[in-house]
């Protein structure tokens, strides 16, 4: 056997250990989905208080890693940003701006006008009665220009209205609905639009792909563009099940909203791998379910192989449906970013436990990750 001196030993060892850290660095960049979908789309996820403040920093760790564009779970629904009238609270919604634009990535600002997480001065007046369409009116139009025109020119894009239109096609019957008629929708666009010329400005909603409410957001868009008023986007909450809704109907959807000129987004990705009494339950928080053990089946973490196989696949075929009409998708956004921030864990159920998203509890990418990163490369 030929004999090496410690000069050529180390020379060697160097040498697999150079080639070993460059080839180790390049896989793991060519691993992750921001770059995977580079040119493509954002990929983005939800951030809520842990993270924007710093005390998740597993979360942030991947955040980074992973993902080019951020929304704000919470801290700017008007409930928390705007507790009281004449008083603003920008401590996390600031935090949240400066964490995205410290990181290079697309911010988007959620949400300005929605019937839930709402303060309930917002509707009342100083007697405690409905407050009268003009003091709606000039409330929605200070918040709107307070919040927006704050952050001008750093976040991007808003979810203007959110959740205003039911699965038939109507609209919400919300205090805004009440008090100010439909107009409500038309005025906050409006007033969004002169705090901000520039910022992009979408309608989000849930269970969009049913026929009645993507028809009546079709229309919604047709009416705002005739009167001169600025829509960018359709955000398209993308709470999903292993059941429903079909490829088929969200295609349509989309096709729909696309032929209108909007740009397209997938707002709220999660996809619950339980099973559901109910298939119209969407988003609607105030939807509860009483307990039962087979809407629960995975408290342990244990989950069969061929479940996790079955959500795979369809999260791909999903995957595959964005890539599709990449030419319209403008971003795609994960709400939360491990199944451990999840929502949908407690919904519709208390204490049920759900594995929705793309990493797992311990932060680490689930097999589905490289099944759509390969996705990328295969076009």
């Amino acid at each position: 056997m030929k004999k090496f001196n410690s000069n050529q030993i180390l020379f060697v060892l160097g040498v697999v250990l150079f080639a070993s850290c460059t080839g180790g660095t390049q896989s793991e960049k060519t691993q992750t989905l921001k770059d995977a979908f580079a040119g493509r789309f954002y990929i983005g996820t939800a951030l809520n208080e842990w993270q924007i403040t710093g005390q998740d920093s597993a979360s942030l760790e991947v955040v980074k890693e992973q993902f080019n564009a951020i929304v704000p779970e919470n801290c700017m629904k008007s409930v928390e940003i705007h507790p009281a009238e004449g008083e603003f609270d920008f401590t996390l919604a600031d935090q949240f701006v400066d964490f995205g634009e410290q990181n290079n990535m697309f911010i988007t600002g959620h949400c300005l006008i929605w019937h839930s997480q709402a303060p309930e001065w917002f509707f009342t007046d100083s007697l405690g009665n409905d407050a009268s369409r003009e003091l709606m009116i000039e409330r929605m139009k200070t918040h709107i220009h307070t919040v927006v025109g704050r952050y001008k020119g750093r976040i991007k894009g808003w979810d203007v209205v959110n959740e205003a239109i039911m699965e038939d096609g109507s609209y919400r019957n919300s205090k805004f609905y009440q008090i100010v008629g439909e107009d409500f929708i038309k005025l906050a666009f409006q007033f969004a639009h002169e705090a901000d010329p520039e910022a992009e400005l979408y309608y989000n909603d849930y269970n969009e792909w049913f026929p009645g409410k993507r028809d009546a957001i079709v229309q919604l868009i047709r009416s705002l563009k005739s009167e001169g008023i600025r829509i960018d986007g359709i955000g398209m909450q993308g709470h999903i099940g292993l059941n429903s809704p079909s490829l088929e109907s969200y295609e349509e959807a989309m096709v729909a909203y696309a032929g209108e000129g909007m740009k397209v987004m997938v707002t709220e990705l999660d996809m619950s791998i339980l099973p559901n009494r109910r298939q119209d339950v969407g988003a609607d928080i105030s939807t509860k379910i009483e307990y039962e053990k087979e809407l629960n089946p995975y408290t342990d973490g244990v989950i069969p192989q061929e479940k996790q196989d079955e959500w795979d696949a369809r999260m791909v075929d999903f995957f595959n449906l964005f890539l599709k009409h990449a030419d319209d998708v403008s971003r795609v956004t994960l709400w939360g970013v491990s199944d451990r921030d999840s929502w949908k864990n407690d919904f519709p159920i208390h204490g049920r436990t759900d594995y929705p998203l793309l990493f797992d509890r311990n932060f680490q990418p689930k097999s589905v990750v490289a099944k759509i990163i390969q996705l990328t490369k295969e076009e």
